[in-house]
C-alpha cells in the first residue's frame, strides 16, 4: 500500500515530506537521495506509535488538496508503508551453493551480523526501488 507524500525542498535547507493521509507524519533528509528511505521509516514509526492505519487516497485526491504546495515547487511521491511487525518468523529458502557463498561474504562485508538480516535489507531495498518506479 502507498501512501502519497509531498515533497518540499528550499535551496539551503533539508528536504521534507508531509503526509495528508497521515496527519502529523514528517520526515525529512539533508541528501535527496535519502527522502525515500527516511519517508518509509517514519510511516512506519507512525503507524507503529498506533495511528490508525486510513485507506489512502489516490494521487489525483493529494494533488487537488496539495495545489498550492504543488505550485510552490514541492512534487507528490509514493511512498511504501512496510510495517515492522516486529515478529521474526522462520522460512526456510534454498539457494544455489554458490549464490549462498556470496551472499554470505556480502553479508560480513556489508556489515551484518547474520545472513538474515542482510537479506531482509536486499529484500526492503528491492520492494523500495520497485515501487519508487512504478
Amino acid at each position: 500500500m502507498n501512501f502519497i507524500a509531498v515533497v518540499h525542498h528550499e535551496e539551503g535547507s533539508a528536504t521534507g515530506v508531509h503526509f495528508p493521509d497521515a496527519p502529523g507524519c514528517f520526515a525529512a533528509a539533508d541528501d535527496p537521495a535519502d527522502i525515500l528511505q527516511n519517508a518509509i521509516a517514519a510511516l512506519d514509526d507512525y503507524f507503529a506509535d498506533g495511528h490508525e492505519v486510513p485507506e489512502p487516497r489516490g494521487i489525483e485526491a493529494i494533488r487537488l488538496e496539495a495545489k498550492e504546495d504543488l505550485a510552490e515547487g514541492a512534487y507528490l511521491m509514493a511512498v511504501p508503508h512496510i510495517p515492522n511487525l516486529a515478529k521474526v518468523e522462520r522460512v526456510n529458502v534454498s539457494f544455489e551453493k554458490g549464490l549462498l557463498n556470496a551472499i554470505d561474504t556480502q553479508a560480513k562485508l556489508s556489515g551484518y551480523k547474520t545472513r538474515s538480516a542482510f537479506l531482509a535489507m536486499a529484500a526492503r531495498k528491492e520492494i523500495e526501488q520497485t515501487r519508487e518506479s512504478a
